[in-house]
């Protein structure tokens, strides 16, 4: 069913300027459907998911408390998403808030905070031991120098998949922990992608979306009757067409999926 659904789907992600990719898997069955997946593109806000996975990783291993107090100074302020830019400067703050903030909210100021209490070599090494070889942190959000000299941040449809796969099967840090941050990524506050008609419907979704000029995502996983994981990318796009384009999808691989929803 899913690669029938995706056929159908083509002449509309033909059209589509620039690239567009697309992977979903039935978790049920095991069916995927791909295209265009393992095309690396500009990660933007979807990179905080290895950031928390690594976030929980060293919670694990004793490296780091979820406890842990920050106080928010000026300069770790970032523009556009997020709560933290908004608020009185020496708020205080746990590791767990700025993991929670950094996914519900895309709050750009608690990932720098947590790239730079964890490490980004660390995020990138746990990534290659959970089988990703292209995603890739290469710089802080909103370093314009880094920016300038071409360095970004990668993804790919097809491995972001995988990586949402592990979470939901437990298999990222511990069972335990996949299931904590799988609920932070349910309480998603910026839902008008996948989630467009599926709230709607009752299902539930787990999920990222990213932005930035000409780039718009929305991976995770949709608690349809059959669980899937569907994982949408794009650069130089037309965004508006493209994020219709997501709404229409979603619903699409749901419902023939069988999806009626399904209590967690």
């Amino acid at each position: 069913m899913m690669k029938e659904i995706l056929q159908s789907l083509l002449p509309r992600l033909a059209a589509l300027p620039g690239e567009v990719c697309v992977y979903g898997k039935d978790l049920t069955t095991d069916e995927t459907c791909a295209y265009q997946a393992d095309l690396p593109l500009v990660a933007a806000s979807v990179i905080k998911i290895p950031i928390l996975i690594e976030a929980f990783r060293q919670e694990r291993d004793g490296l780091v408390s979820m406890d842990e107090i920050f106080a928010i100074r000026p300069e770790q302020k970032m523009p556009s998403c997020g709560a933290l830019t908004y608020l009185h400067d020496g708020l205080r703050v746990t590791l767990r808030d700025l993991c929670v903030l950094m996914i519900i909210l895309s709050d750009n100021s608690a990932t720098n905070i947590l790239i730079d209490r964890l490490g980004m070599e660390n995020v990138n090494r746990t990534m290659r031991e959970l089988g990703l070889t292209q995603t890739m942190l290469s710089r802080r959000l909103f370093d314009r120098e880094a920016q300038a000299k071409g360095i970004q941040n990668y993804i790919t449809a097809g491995e972001i998949g995988l990586l949402m796969e592990k979470l939901y099967r437990g298999q990222c840090v511990s069972p335990q922990a996949d299931a904590a941050m799988l609920g932070i990524l349910r309480d998603q506050r910026l839902n008008g992608k996948m989630p467009f008609f599926l709230h709607g419907e009752g299902i539930k979704i787990a999920h990222k979306t990213g932005e930035d000029d000409g780039i718009t995502h929305d991976v995770g996983v949709v608690y349809a009757a059959h669980p899937l994981i569907l994982c949408f990318i794009s650069e130089h796009t037309d965004v508006p067409a493209f994020e219709r384009f997501i709404q229409d999808a979603a619903r699409d691989f749901a419902m023939g999926a069988g999806a009626e929803g399904q209590a967690l």
